[in-house]
């Protein structure tokens, strides 16, 4: 499947953003923890949320998805071997805890998804072993068993991963006493799980210094639950109406989960104005060159970079950028050079401070000169977030430019080339 994208129109008027992606399939994943019938309302009908659907369904879940809700009732875990998926995300290892909650054992594929370099999963591992769990790594998945059941720990993770801190807090909730995350994420998508799973009946508190408290309790409850919206699709719809010089308000756009970009944004020349129902973005001046450095939540998040690299494409003077938290995510800017872009991808770390990657030979460090005026391409999308950046470029470049691969964009992001279509945007899907 194919976008044909003419580009060079500025781009205005009015979109309302999805679920977020990364609350929606961890909803679903907590969902198994009980044996009545869930609800989410603001459901994004996206690619991972049907692999996440059919994960579920494999397992004994009923799901039916219609009309932005989501009802998932999981009544009897029926198997606890997930051996094999039509499609692969990293989602299944989630579903480790749950089913060991319900039944003492699970089996989960090796999980997939995004290629940015490998996950961390060894930290996901090492906590439910701290918990009690006998964990083998087969060829093809991982197997774990609980004999005596879960139990509470003190479990320190050695870097605030998002998935080890989900994974933990899933495990916990039925575990055998108090569990302690430190060094946990914290972001907005975590604090929305939990939201969730406290309407369940779990008892989580949230303490100082990324540290989150969890009482084990005997059973969990159905729930009805609104997801929070996508703040990755916020910040993508900003960085279009800037890049393309026109003005788009995000409906449901929240500057409490946009604090770090908002700042970025109006270093970069970009503006917004926070309205009642969403945020308005657009531009007055020309765009100059910055420096960004991702890190953790509340820090500007890795899945921020990719769109916001075609805006520094467009800034003048030199701009830098430093991945610190995938080793492995400017595969995307040769595209971007092919289409007229200056970028330079270094592997020293050309950021304030020295990360974790420093010496490690990772190309994480992006130099960007500009304003470059980007010329059509064919191109074939490497992952989600990159993706998202291919369109904007091709939004912006002069010519017709043709994205090979879209099913990729369309695991996270719901129906994109009609919702751009009604902003103006010339592009059309071709099968």
């Amino acid at each position: 499947m194919k976008f044909v994208i003419k580009g060079g129109r500025k781009l205005n008027g009015e979109i309302s953003l999805s679920g977020a992606k990364n609350a929606a399939t961890k909803m679903m994943v907590a969902s198994l923890l009980t044996e009545e019938a869930c609800s989410l309302e603001n459901f994004p009908e996206i690619g991972d949320g049907h692999i996440t659907a059919e994960l579920c369904r494999s397992v004994g879940s009923k799901v039916d998805i219609q009309s932005g809700r989501l009802d998932i009732h999981t009544p009897e875990i029926k198997t606890f071997r997930v051996t094999s998926l039509t499609r692969r995300n990293r989602i299944p290892i989630l579903a480790l805890g749950p089913l060991l909650a319900r039944v003492g054992k699970a089996e989960v594929p090796i999980l997939g998804g995004d290629k940015i370099g490998p996950r961390p999963v060894d930290i996901h591992l090492d906590a439910l072993r701290v918990m009690g769990a006998a964990i083998k790594i087969n060829q093809n998945s991982y197997a774990a068993e609980a004999k005596n059941g879960l139990h509470g720990a003190k479990i320190a993770l050695r870097f605030p991963s998002v998935g080890a801190t989900e994974n933990t807090i899933l495990a916990a909730v039925l575990a055998k006493g108090r569990t302690i995350i430190q060094n946990a994420a914290t972001e907005p998508e975590i604090t929305d799980l939990i939201k969730m799973l406290q309407k369940m009946g779990a008892i989580i508190s949230l303490g100082t210094n990324r540290t989150i408290y969890i009482d084990g309790v005997d059973k969990l409850r159905g729930a009805r639950h609104r997801i929070l919206p996508d703040r990755n699709e916020a910040v993508s719809f900003a960085c279009l109406a800037v890049a393309t010089g026109g003005r788009i308000l995000v409906k449901g756009a929240r500057q409490d989960d946009l604090i770090t970009f908002l700042n970025m944004l109006r270093r970069v020349g970009g503006e917004y104005d926070v309205l009642d129902d969403g945020i308005a973005f657009y531009r007055r001046d020309n765009l100059r060159g910055v420096e960004v450095e991702t890190d953790t939540h509340p820090g500007f998040m890795t899945d921020w970079q990719q769109p916001f690299t075609i805006l520094l494409t467009q800034a003048k003077g030199n701009s830098i950028i430093h991945e610190t938290i995938y080793e492995d995510r400017f595969g995307y800017t040769k595209d971007l050079n092919l289409m007229g872009a200056d970028i330079t991808v270094f592997t020293k770390c050309l950021g304030e401070l020295s990360c974790r990657f420093s010496g490690e030979n990772y190309q994480h460090s992006a130099l960007i000169n500009g304003p470059t005026p980007l010329k059509a391409a064919n191109l074939e999308v490497r992952d989600l977030r990159s993706g998202i950046a291919h369109i904007i470029a091709a939004l912006i470049a002069e010519g017709e430019s043709v994205i090979s691969g879209v099913e990729e964009i369309d695991r996270g992001y719901e129906r994109i080339d009609e919702r751009l279509g009604q902003l103006g945007a010339d592009i059309k899907r071709v099968h």
